[in-house]
């Protein structure tokens, strides 16, 4: 039997999650869509699997060869990746447009880089380098 044989019932599917970022990326094939909106939908989609997003770790938390593996990763990789931690990334039209994106998350989540700590040191950062830019007087936050 093979060894990357998943229960699809037992995966996370986020494409349930995904909808409205997946018609998004349906429309920005006939209309362009603000960067920031996707990012947005992105957003919304990791906080409602993980409660947390890519915003709320650091980069350089992964180990070097953390990044070297998500540099070389494709679609093939990253869906076995994925169905090993119990997640999917097809839709009922193939791979995802950010699995990319979403296998990072998954990734965070294995080395158990989704922490508060975490999100308030990278949230400090964020703040740091908004405040560091010319004409900011203040950041506002929603906490």
């Amino acid at each position: 039997m093979s060894t990357i044989a998943f229960d699809q019932f037992a995966l996370t599917r986020i494409a349930d999650f995904a909808r409205s970022l997946s018609r998004l990326h349906q429309a920005s094939r006939r209309q362009p869509i603000d960067d920031d909106q996707l990012d947005r939908e992105f957003n919304a989609v990791c906080m409602s699997i993980w409660g947390y997003t890519t915003d709320d770790f650091s980069d350089e938390l992964f180990s070097l060869e953390d990044h070297a593996w998500l540099d070389t990763l494709d679609e093939a990789h990253a869906r076995i990746f994925a169905g090993e931690q119990g997640y999917d990334l097809v839709d009922d039209h193939g791979m995802l447009t950010d699995w990319w994106g979403y296998c990072w998350m998954i990734l965070a989540e294995k080395r158990g880089l989704l922490n508060p700590e975490n999100r308030a040191a990278a949230r400090a950062a964020i703040e740091e380098k908004y405040l560091a830019a010319p004409n900011v007087i203040g950041v506002i936050v929603a906490r």
